[in-house]
């Protein structure tokens, strides 16, 4: 059975098909395949180094697979190396970053950062029409125009950099959102506003999402669809919901036993057993297995140990 997650390709905006990244030595992706839909998320989830945000890369532009093939609406890109419409590309794949601190720069203003992708990517007609553009886009996430488009990032909390992230992104009216862990370096008590403004925006501008992060409790909250990520493999994919409910891969299930939960008693040494079942998962995991097993409708896990 192909290891791809959502097989169904022919509405898919966005296509990864068997991808390969290795720096020298090191294989960080092994044959990732999934697709991107209109109007739908999907999460991808995993600790750090297992391969998300190479993938992101790879979707943006930023890497070029060792292996494998991407598509856009149905092309290869791969196969046509440098696309001779990479600028309409990089307008249709927009990417907003982890960290919202470095990634507006310090020197201008609000106004500018939303003013500069209009006037790249847009037909942004008069300084009047700009300034309304402007202001569209600041209440679309949010924020107050008149109290915000004139601020600079300093003068902003992290939450509202990452709306500014976010309205910049949608700016160029993409249809690809990746969002590589937005909310990772935002005070916990804003991190649901960001999530809720990510759905809403998804749902309005009907939008391709990816959501990359490392805390598999937020994805129920973006995505319809997860790929749990493991040493460069998918190792579990399927409906969010489902796969959430009932995990059937031992990493999935680690990754949701270190969820908080009140209603759970607290015992002494859980980050010790925590190590030690970590530790039993990658054991179990040598060597990479290529069977992949279905375990219900849209539910699949990679086997453990087991080579074709």
């Amino acid at each position: 059975m192909k290891a791809e997650a959502n097989p169904v390709v022919a509405d898919a905006v966005i296509r990864l098909e068997d991808i390969q990244r290795n720096f020298g030595p090191v294989h960080a992706l092994k044959g990732v395949s999934f697709s991107l839909f209109p109007g739908r998320a999907l999460a991808l989830v995993g600790e750090s180094g297992c391969g998300k945000t190479t993938c992101a890369r790879i979707i943006a532009r930023l890497d070029r697979p060792t292996g494998g093939r991407l598509f856009f609406r149905g092309q290869d890109l791969t196969a046509r190396g440098e696309a001779k419409d990479e600028h309409q590309y990089r307008r249709e794949v927009q990417m907003v970053f982890q960290d919202p601190f470095s990634s507006l720069n310090p020197a201008f203003t609000v106004s500018h950062h939303l003013a500069r992708p209009l006037q790249l990517h847009r037909q942004s007609g008069s300084r009047a029409d700009l300034a309304e553009e402007i202001a569209r886009l600041l209440t679309s996430v949010g924020l107050e125009p008149d109290l915000t488009r004139q601020k600079f990032p300093h003068e902003l909390s992290g939450g509202q950099r990452q709306r500014v992230n976010i309205a910049r992104a949608l700016a160029v009216a993409p249809s690809v959102l990746v969002a590589d862990e937005p909310t990772s370096m935002l005070d916990v008590s804003i991190r649901k506003d960001i999530l809720d403004l990510l759905a809403t925006v998804k749902r309005e501008n009907d939008l391709a999402m990816l959501y990359i992060t490392h805390d598999i409790a937020t994805a129920a909250h973006v995505a319809e669809e997860i790929v749990v990520m493991f040493a460069g493999q998918m190792v579990e994919w399927g409906d969010t919901d489902t796969v959430l409910s009932d995990p059937r891969h031992p990493y999935t299930r680690l990754l949701l036993s270190a969820v908080p939960d009140g209603s759970r008693p607290f015992v002494t040494g859980g980050s010790a057993r925590f190590l030690e079942q970590a530790e039993k998962v990658r054991s179990l995991s040598r060597p990479e297995s290529t069977v992949i097993e279905q375990v219900g409708s849209n539910h699949f896990i990679r086997a453990l140990g087991v080579s074709s």
